[in-house]
């Protein structure tokens, strides 16, 4: 998606471009996320308590957050910066960096479906956070009461009977739910399959099942990528590699501490479920009901580049979402998928140009985030490429800021 979303804004500006991929272009992460379209979310994942929360998640054997011990000294370097950033300061200060690229971000996502009407089940009906114990409901209202008093974010509260009288297709037992109202919500495979659609129209050229093999450099340049299908030149190059990046930080001459956080997902065909996204802080799992069906992911895993699906990660997340459901998912039903978000240590996102390399520019490291910030990505890019000054400042998320 970020991919796509830089394409869209350089062509725009009136440039050539095309797109090439390893696999299909808006697939990945990008395909089966839970679209989450969410400017509130500017709490970095570096808050104070963290590593206590991840490590009592570690020891359960069904808890959300797991890391596979190995000797890989990038993630133990990786978890190293993490923890030192775990304090409300840096929490408040990222926080801040954060909120200002996700609501230009949305603002943008405005203009875009104003725009070119998408077709891709866009609603801007809020992100229901909801509670099923009055312990959790206690701590999402510290949370919220965090968020009015730093950010300005405020959500609307409501009791289990008033959630279950706003949407039935949560139970009426539960301790109450926290509405965002500013937040939207998508059907990501609809979205890039419509922005893959309008791009081709547009001209720009897309390259798949074409991976990237080298990176030829001359005199602090760029000068061909060599690929599957042979070498391709650009005056420009934009990496937008995801969870990938790290393989390319010696040819880039920039380091990219970026893990690949393993998240998990299953697609039902169920229609009687909710017609309100939510998140569930307690069970760190998200609901995304879709025109043709009901989305449950969640997870956080440390496992390097794991493409497995196991079994029991699924089973976690039909009984987590169940607990929330007024109608339980069908024990067998459902397509799984999973995908590797590229984190950063920081919580925040790396956009912008290569030191050493005049033409070259990384898109990348957006997290969870990726859905909710590709189109300010993409706008980003292309005025960066372009030379011109910035409409929001990018040095927080400046690619050159690791040491």
């Amino acid at each position: 998606m970020i991919g796509l979303a830089c394409a869209y804004y350089l062509e725009r500006a009136g440039y050539t471009v095309t797109v090439i991929d390893q696999e299909t272009a808006g697939g990945a992460c990008s395909q089966s996320n839970c679209g989450y379209i969410c400017p509130c979310h500017v709490l970095p994942l570096n808050e104070p308590g963290a590593i206590g929360t991840s490590l009592k998640s570690m020891l359960r054997p069904n808890g959300p957050f797991k890391i596979k011990p190995r000797m890989d000294p990038a993630l133990w370097h990786w978890l190293f910066q993490f923890a030192i950033r775990c304090r409300h300061r840096y929490m408040l200060e990222a926080g801040r960096a954060l909120q200002t690229i996700l609501e230009a971000s949305m603002a943008e996502y405005n203009t875009l479906m104003e725009r070119e009407h998408f077709d891709c089940e866009w609603r801007k009906q809020g992100l229901l956070y909801v509670l099923r114990t009055a312990q959790g409901f206690d701590a999402q209202s510290r949370t919220d009461d965090l968020l009015a008093r730093e950010f300005g974010i405020r959500a609307k509260r409501m009791n289990g009977a008033e959630l279950h009288a706003m949407d039935p297709g949560y139970r009426n037992d539960l301790a109450g739910a926290f509405l965002y109202q500013e937040d939207a919500s998508l059907n990501p495979a609809r979205f890039t399959a419509a922005l893959r659609g309008f791009l081709e129209a547009r001209g720009v050229t897309l390259v798949e099942h074409c991976g990237l093999k080298a990176i030829r450099k001359q005199a602090g340049k760029v000068t061909a990528l060599v690929t599957g299908q042979g070498e391709l030149a650009a005056a420009q190059v934009v990496l937008a590699t995801g969870a990938l990046s790290p393989h390319w930080q010696e040819a880039l001459e920039l380091k990219l501490p970026i893990q690949p956080g393993k998240g998990y997902s299953i697609t039902t065909d169920q229609l009687n479920g909710p017609t309100y996204p939510a998140l569930l802080p307690e069970h760190r799992v998200g609901l995304s009901p879709l025109q043709n069906g009901l989305r449950v992911g969640s997870m956080m895993e440390f496992t390097g580049y794991d493409s497995s699906i196991p079994q029991r990660r699924l089973e976690l997340l039909r009984s987590s979402a169940n607990e929330y459901l007024a109608q339980p998912l069908a024990t067998t039903d459902g397509e799984p998928w999973y995908g590797w978000r590229p984190m950063t240590y920081d919580s925040l996102p790396i956009i912008g140009p290569t030191p050493h390399l005049s033409n070259a520019f990384v898109a990348t490291g957006h997290g969870m985030l990726g859905m909710s910030l590709a189109p300010i990505t993409g706008r980003l890019i292309a005025e960066l490429v372009g030379g011109g000054k910035p409409h929001i400042d990018p040095s927080p998320y400046r690619a050159d800021r690791f040491r």
